[in-house]
């Protein structure tokens, strides 16, 4: 039996030329209609094969407008198929298919994805000032962030690059060590939540950085616990094709999409405006010390920047401070743990130069080239942001035979770099020497992308100060790991532990 619908009742006037009016007398009633399942699939499985070939001709066309790198073959409408988990090894495969530069595709927006190290440095190093926009990110951008946090808005970068500058950040270090001290305390009187102390070590940095906050904080303040499931939030919406609305932007007018992303966006502003208001309360009472926070504040007149905006930038410093700085703790005792001869080095490297009397410094730093080599491969064996943040090009940029166009989305794959053969050969083994000149000093001719393009310099301090401290080795990589032990680590004592507690005790003032 064939079933059969009838469409609905439409009727509409034709208007008729005179001599055409005999040709159609009447109305035109579409009553009358009438198409079998069979029809309508026929009917609807056309449509879309018109549609696609519509879809295809316009991705043909831009792709031979444009000198774009090679892209991965994909059948998928909506794009390239990045997995949530190790997503990263996926885009390594199709570098080392197609070349250092790949171009993927989602919807119908194009992002150009970098993988090999030369590559990196020309265009994200060299030609940087063509990437300093941020691209559309609806998801992360717009309904988690609500438009205000780094890395969406130029004005914001600007004031963190001012006040963050290398001699400005070198007011933190005391406290940095004091923080590193405290760490190992911890790391004494619990081993196996190590951590816990790494997030401790992390949060009050970055509280500090953000908020000149100087008293005591803890990993499970409430503020803290907020802002990291903020972080893990923002960490996983980054993801491509985490969620539609970057491909189809229009659902973000629906009000019942995404609502997780709405109430975490009220939530950390709710937060952020707290503490920047507990922040000029104590700037009011002169109580509190140099910050970014204080920065944006006494220089409200001359930024203008709404207050909100404010609140959130410095916010945003305490949120990916904290974040950055705990995975890195966290990876390189990873490293320690999983290449104890690597370890061993290092090791006799402090007996040389530190001995046994005292803990380093950062004046050590360039008298520590192995353990400075150590921290760079820890961060190149397992990068921080894998995937790379998204930039936007704001001018043509070209490389070889390829010309990205302005406006095109540009990030650069930091495990696929990190993993280029031409200049770390045997990638996936753990080298610290690679590092290391013939005479043993770190090498200048080498870069370093952990915490990203550009200059991190908080995060990096930190890495290195706390560094002088079966397993999933790549646990820490994606950052969610906020209610669960990935891996325990047996710390061991080289030193008598109460000759340790005293060093760790001591005054700041002392070193």
């Amino acid at each position: 039996m064939i079933v059969s619908r009838k469409l609905r009742y439409y009727e509409t006037t034709v208007h008729l030329k005179p001599h055409q009016a005999s040709l159609c007398p009447t109305m035109l009633r579409l009553t009358d209609l009438q198409l079998s399942s069979h029809a309508q699939l026929f009917v609807a499985a056309t449509c879309l094969g018109v549609t696609a070939l519509i879809y295809y001709a316009y991705l043909a066309s831009t792709e031979s407008s444009f000198s774009y790198p090679p892209s991965p073959p994909t059948w998928r409408l909506r794009g390239h198929l990045i997995p949530p988990r190790n997503g990263f090894m996926t885009v390594e495969s199709w570098i080392e298919e197609h070349g250092p530069l790949i171009t993927l595709r989602a919807g119908i927006k194009k992002h150009v994805v970098i993988g090999r190290y030369k590559a990196a440095v020309e265009i994200m190093e060299r030609h940087g000032a063509s990437l300093v926009d941020r691209p559309r990110f609806i998801a992360a951008g717009e309904l988690l962030s609500g438009g205000m946090l780094i890395p969406f808005i130029r004005a914001g970068e600007r004031a963190i690059h001012t006040h963050l500058q290398p001699k400005v950040a070198e007011a933190y270090q005391p406290l940095q060590i004091s923080y590193a001290k405290n760490t190992v305390i911890g790391i004494l009187n619990d081993p196996h939540n190590f951590q816990d102390h790494a997030r401790t070590y992390a949060a009050a940095t970055s509280m500090k950085v953000a908020y000149g906050k100087t008293t005591p904080t803890s990993a499970t303040d409430p503020e803290v616990k907020r802002v990291a499931k903020f972080a893990e939030k923002f960490r996983t919406v980054l993801h491509p094709g985490a969620y539609l609305v970057d491909s189809i932007p229009w659902l973000k007018y629906l009000p019942w999409y995404a609502r997780d992303l709405r109430d975490g966006c009220r939530d950390s502003q709710e937060l952020f405006v707290e503490l920047f208001d507990r922040l000029k309360q104590e700037i009011g009472g002169d109580e509190a010390g140099p910050s970014l926070g204080r920065y944006l504040w006494e220089k409200r007149n001359s930024n203008e920047m709404p207050e909100l905006e404010m609140a959130c930038l410095a916010g945003t410093v305490f949120a990916a401070g904290y974040d950055t700085t705990t995975l890195a703790i966290c990876t390189i005792l990873l490293a320690a743990a999983c290449f104890p001869e690597e370890q061993r080095k290092v090791h006799e490297e402090l007996d040389a130069v530190i001995g046994i009397n005292r803990v380093p410094a950062f004046t050590d730093k360039k008298s520590l080239p192995r353990l400075c080599a150590f921290v760079s491969e820890a961060l190149r064996w397992r990068p921080l942001i894998p995937m790379g943040l998204p930039h936007r090009t704001t001018q043509v940029v070209v490389f070889e035979n390829y010309r990205i166009p302005a406006g095109t989305t540009v990030s650069g794959n930091h495990w696929a770099i990190s993993r280029d053969p031409d200049v770390f050969p045997d990638p996936h083994a753990f080298k610290p020497d690679r590092w290391l000149d013939a005479e043993g000093c770190m090498r200048d001719d080498l870069k370093f992308f952990g915490f990203g393009f550009g200059r991190r310099w908080v995060p990096s301090f930190s890495a290195f100060i706390n560094a002088v401290l079966p397993l999933d080795d790549m646990a820490f990589m994606n950052g969610n790991f906020q209610n669960e032990q990935p891996c325990t680590i047996d710390f061991q004592t080289r030193i008598p532990e109460a000759e340790l507690r005293r060093m760790m005790g001591r005054d700041v003032e002392d070193f």
